[in-house]
């Protein structure tokens, strides 16, 4: 394929996909800059990694993998820094409507602080979970086993529940 088509091509698989990138970056960046540096790494390892893509599995779970891959890989070379701003106080400027909608959004964001006390790797395997996505697709992204993100994925409630019971006796 020449190299125009070849642009071509990747550029509407990453347009028509971004959504993937977005969520990755979301997962791992919590402030907007960080969050673009890290969508073009990812963009950028994508396009390196493109010509060889055999289409051998299904383009967004190759997306998936070369996403998570660039944004743990990216995360570890990073010094972390204490996040100024926590996640609560970003509930309280957003208006509410109704009450249900307020516990919802709640629920959301003591979930959310929860993930973010997970390692990477659970990260990424309970994002893809909560998108819904099977076992056996949650291996090829991550190069699990299936058992392997069986046990991580009952692992992870397990951490995430013991994580949030506190948070939840408290609001009963």
């Amino acid at each position: 394929m020449n190299s125009l088509k070849l642009e071509k091509k990747f550029t509407e698989l990453v347009t028509c996909h971004q959504g993937i990138i977005h969520k990755v970056c979301g997962m791992y960046c919590k402030h907007e800059e960080a969050r673009k540096d890290l969508f073009q790494e990812i963009v950028v390892q994508l396009w390196r990694s493109f010509p060889s893509f055999r289409g051998e599995s299904q383009v967004t779970t190759w997306m998936y993998r070369v996403a998570l891959n660039t944004a743990i890989s990216s995360f570890r070379k990073e010094v972390r820094k204490p996040d100024e701003e926590s996640i609560s106080n970003k509930v309280y400027q957003i208006p509410v409507s109704n009450k249900l909608k307020q516990e919802q959004e709640e629920q959301i964001s003591f979930m959310y602080k929860a993930i973010e006390q997970l390692s990477q790797v659970e990260k990424a395997v309970i994002m893809l979970y909560l998108e819904e996505y099977s076992y056996d697709e949650i291996a090829e992204i991550t190069g699990m086993t299936r058992t392997n993100v069986g046990v991580k994925i009952n692992r992870i409630k397990a951490k995430l529940q013991k994580i949030l019971k506190p948070v939840y006796n408290e609001i009963r």
